[in-house]
């Protein structure tokens, strides 16, 4: 089956899913990803000494790295306003998404859950539109996408990393998608692809915080017990 991610900036893809990208690749979905910004407004601009211009054009060569480790059948990056979204029409990034959904088809819509993880407004828009663009195509009776499903965090415990995150309850995971050990080693080498982002990485914690089961929400339907892919029940 063919499943779509959409996130705002380079790294979303691999701070998180990416043990559930790999595990989805290997399991023979075809996995694409859609970012709608390159990132360029990251702080590291300033460590580094570079424009926005600059930081987003290397970014994206970091995420053709990513793509070629992880194995993406297929990425496209926009060049929307990093940290900028909320500030544009929603409209215009509803219809960049549909756009995208309607040449792909896609059986599964992925983005972040509604409290975005880390709470950043680029991920609080990303959910609304994405959700946004799912409700539009099945009022217009389109077979695609089947799914919505939100990537996001469980963790019991308060993890020892630099971020608050915000984790789902545990009743509203719907599905975790379990990774073996070569996915993991995928998502280890696809945050290897982000050099300039190194320091962020490390202080984030991010390849300790983040397990072999990966968990998703699926909007408008409940599984108890949970699913082991979000294509499962999928016609």
């Amino acid at each position: 089956m063919k499943i779509l991610y959409v996130f705002p900036h380079p790294d979303d893809e691999s701070f998180g899913p990416a043990p559930a990208i790999a595990a989805q690749l290997r399991n023979g979905h075809e996995v694409y990803l859609l970012t709608l910004t390159k990132g360029e407004a990251t702080k590291q601009r300033f460590r580094l000494g570079i424009d926005k211009e600059e930081m987003g054009e290397i970014r994206f060569k970091e995420m053709q790295c990513v793509r070629d480790v992880l194995g993406l059948t297929g990425m496209e990056v926009l060049a929307m306003p990093d940290s900028g979204l909320k500030e544009l029409d929603p409209r215009q990034i509803e219809e960049e998404i549909k756009t995208h959904v309607k040449k792909l088809e896609p059986d599964v819509l992925v983005t972040y859950a509604v409290h975005g993880i880390s709470g950043f407004e680029d991920h609080l828009v990303s959910h609304a539109v994405v959700k946004s663009v799912y409700c539009d195509l099945k009022r217009e009776g389109k077979a695609y996408p089947q799914r919505l499903a939100f990537f996001t965090h469980y963790n019991e415990n308060k993890g020892e990393g630099k971020f608050n995150l915000t984790s789902s309850k545990e009743e509203e995971i719907d599905c975790w998608v379990q990774a073996n050990d070569e996915d993991y080693q995928r998502f280890h080498d696809a945050l290897d692809c982000y050099e300039t982002y190194q320091q962020v990485i490390e202080e984030s914690n991010v390849k300790n915080e983040v397990g072999k089961r990966v968990p998703f929400e699926i909007f408008q339907e409940k599984f108890d017990p949970p699913l082991a892919d979000i294509t499962d029940r999928l016609k």
